[in-house]
């Protein structure tokens, strides 16, 4: 006898895969009409076919470990019910949306993941850039600081030789100074023994 059965699973039983466990079960049995959806408290199964109330047993003894099932509520239901047939293409397409929706998701992720990492490359690119201008700026001064040193090395050796011809020259007015004062001496001692002569001659010694 066919029957049709309205069966509510509160729970954490959504998107856990919960549906298609109900729907496999249901399909294994004799079950020709049955439809699933999320609702606000849990999942709402409804069932038609002679094994609908073993079914309904099936699933107050479920152990589904993915979820977690508080309660499953039964009742009779007289409306229709689409095929299982009709639901398992429905749902198939359904998850293969999701999982096209999960795919572009993943997709626009990745594009701006590899979007901030071309940035983070042009910035680190910028980044080395402004490096080798700071390198460059320095090599620069470094080499105007060695052409200054280099100037002031040649400043110093033209103080070292100026100051050597100083010496020299210091020696040198130091020995005339010499010679001129032996050479005055002289004179003056010859100039007093011709004067002490030419006393003694005019005897005034």
């Amino acid at each position: 006898m066919e029957r049709r059965r309205r069966v509510v699973v509160r729970g954490e039983v959504q998107d856990v895969g919960f549906r298609l466990f109900l729907y496999e079960n249901a399909s294994a049995m004799d079950i020709s009409e049955f439809y699933a959806r999320n609702i606000p408290e849990g999942v709402e199964v409804l069932v038609g076919g002679p094994d609908a109330e073993k079914f309904v047993a099936f699933v107050r003894d479920a152990r589904f470990e993915r979820g977690e099932i508080r309660e499953v509520v039964a009742e009779e239901y007289t409306g229709k019910i689409m095929p299982i047939e009709r639901f398992a293409q429905n749902f198939m397409l359904s998850q293969m949306s999701k999982f096209v929706s999960v795919g572009l998701d993943m997709l626009k992720t990745q594009r701006e993941m590899l979007e901030n990492q071309r940035k983070m490359l042009e910035n680190q690119h910028k980044m080395l850039e402004k490096q080798d201008k700071m390198l460059e700026n320095q090599r620069k001064m470094l080499e105007k600081q060695d052409l200054m040193l280099e100037k002031q090395d040649k400043m110093l050796e033209k103080q070292d030789l100026m100051l050597e011809k100083q010496d020299e020259t210091v020696k040198e007015i130091r020995a005339l100074r010499q010679d001129l004062k032996a050479y005055m001496e002289e004179r003056f001692a010859k100039i007093e023994r011709e004067i002490a002569e030419i006393k003694s001659k005019l005897g005034m010694l």
